[in-house]
């Protein structure tokens, strides 16, 4: 029984002072003989543990022991990582095959023992300004729209000032990895010496660490921003152990509680807000802040280009006669005056770009499953305002309004109503128009009163009701005199 350390003075002093017996001192305390016995002379003291819990230690024997070699003799011969024994699994086989009866923490320890691993100890680096980032992908997960969307993040870190870059992806694509480094590098205003990165395929054709071949694209913008590719060895975290732990640091410090966002830009705005948030905090052990280092690092970073590096993946492709071009397994609408015109069609990470003659004709939120089709209300309503009898039907309505709006609509008197009602839309936005009916009392539906509700009346500007205005005083004088001069001739 362990004591505090007054009753251990109070059993002290009645010994000592008093001359009291064991016997007398367990009674006036309220405590076992046994305890006054352990503590009375002096010689153990509670504040110290003595190593022994007064449970014997099961026996193994020479045959256990013998066991426990074998197995791990056989996992150093076989030399296959994924497939060797653990503590555990020894110890199952022990009460299997040997009607072992001891404890499992008993084989726990024997097995730790022959092992005898060294703990991992890693050499403490140190980075010049603007010499290295280190980059790295990880994965969290978002409501957009309120669906549940997993993503991939994103990060960059500057080994010196450990100031942070990241964006959300949906996909760890090549696009998305380009994209990703160019955002970079316009954040921390230059691009660095090395990047420091894994071996992934979107930046490693074979190999890896030293021996490994890089990807042409990535090559590319490595010549572009002058910096050199520096690959991590196989399962060497440490490598980059920079970035490492701030795809975790995210993961906990942004992204929890699990945000809610209505698109994929606005979480990227808040994750861009903490990143520069970041910069006024100060690193145990460093005199200055992070942003006052990478004040330091920016004027020691390559200085960008003036060509903008694009890391989109760029197809020509001719627009059907439904005005939608194919990119990657979908179909997005373009403007119908496009129909049979070869167009260009870009595809970044998150966006998907249409483009003719340098002039951007539509932009999506890229769609990364198959067999989809994106259509724009705005680009088909001229060709529906000419064929009003397809309005019900027609996919780029029933795909972008509502069903509520959709039974309003044939709350009119036709068709052609209906198309008037579709202008509304595209004019003043589906919701403003919605608003726009649902003050209305009338039980007769028509887009004359939708429009009166829609349309702004100019209030006339009131004057002021008393005006202080200078008036000059007539010059009578010299239009008299210029009068009599007249006169006089």
């Amino acid at each position: 029984m362990s004591i505090e350390v007054d009753v251990y003075k109070k059993i002290r002093y009645l010994h000592e002072h008093e001359g009291k017996s064991q016997r007398d001192i367990a009674k006036l305390l309220g405590i076992s003989r046994n305890t006054v016995k352990k503590y009375c002379e002096g010689s153990l003291v509670p504040w110290e543990r003595q190593g022994i819990s007064g449970r014997q230690r099961y026996v193994v024997t020479d045959e256990v022991m013998e066991f426990i070699k074998t197995c791990l003799a056989t996992d150093e011969a076989e030399n296959i990582k994924k497939q060797k024994h653990t503590a555990k699994r020894i110890y199952d086989r022990l009460v299997d095959e040997a009607d072992f009866m001891g404890g499992e923490s008993t084989i726990r320890e024997i097995v730790a023992n022959l092992k005898d691993k060294q703990a991992k100890v890693f050499v403490p680096l140190s980075y010049d300004p603007g010499e290295a980032i280190q980059i790295d992908w990880g994965e969290a997960t978002a409501y957009i729209s309120g669906k549940k969307v997993k993503l991939n993040l994103f990060c960059m870190r500057e080994c010196y000032s450990a100031d942070m870059f990241c964006k959300a992806f949906y996909r760890q694509n090549e696009e998305s990895f380009l994209e990703a480094q160019i955002t970079g590098f316009d954040y921390f205003e230059g691009a660095p010496k090395r990047m420091i990165f894994d071996n992934a395929k979107v930046a490693v054709k074979e190999g890896f660490g030293i021996h490994a071949k890089v990807q042409d694209r990535y090559q590319a913008l490595a010549a572009h921003y002058a910096f050199q590719c520096d690959f991590c060895n196989i399962a060497a975290g440490h490598e980059k152990g920079l970035v490492e732990g701030l795809v975790g640091w995210v993961r906990r410090n942004i992204l929890v509680p699990i945000p809610r966002v209505e698109t994929l830009d606005e979480l990227n705005a808040e994750i861009l807000r903490r990143c520069l948030k970041y910069r006024g905090h100060k690193i145990t052990g460093r005199d200055q802040t992070v942003g006052e280092m990478a004040l330091t690092t920016r004027v020691r970073l390559t200085m960008l280009p003036r060509y903008r590096f694009d890391p989109s993946k760029s197809i020509t492709q001719r627009v059907s006669d439904f005005s939608t071009v194919r990119f990657d397994y979908n179909h997005y609408s373009v403007p119908v005056k496009y129909a049979d015109k070869e167009i260009s069609v870009k595809g970044y990470g998150n966006e998907v770009v249409m483009i003719y003659r340098n002039t951007e004709i539509a932009r999506y939120p890229r769609c990364y499953e198959r067999g989809q089709t994106k259509y724009r209300l705005e680009h088909y309503i001229d060709l529906i305002e000419k064929r009003p009898r397809s309005v019900f039907n027609a996919k780029p309505v029933k795909s972008n309004l509502s069903t509520q709006l959709l039974e309003a609509g044939r709350r009119l008197s036709g068709p052609r109503e209906m198309v008037k009602l579709l202008r509304l839309c595209v004019d003043y936005g589906e919701n403003k128009v919605l608003t726009a009916i649902g003050s209305l009392n009338n039980p007769e539906l028509s887009v004359e009163l939708i429009r009166a509700v829609l349309t702004p009346v100019d209030t006339p500007e009131r004057l002021p009701s008393k005006l202080d205005i200078k008036v000059l005083t007539p010059q009578i004088d010299k239009y008299n005199a210029l009068m009599n001069r007249g006169a006089a001739v």
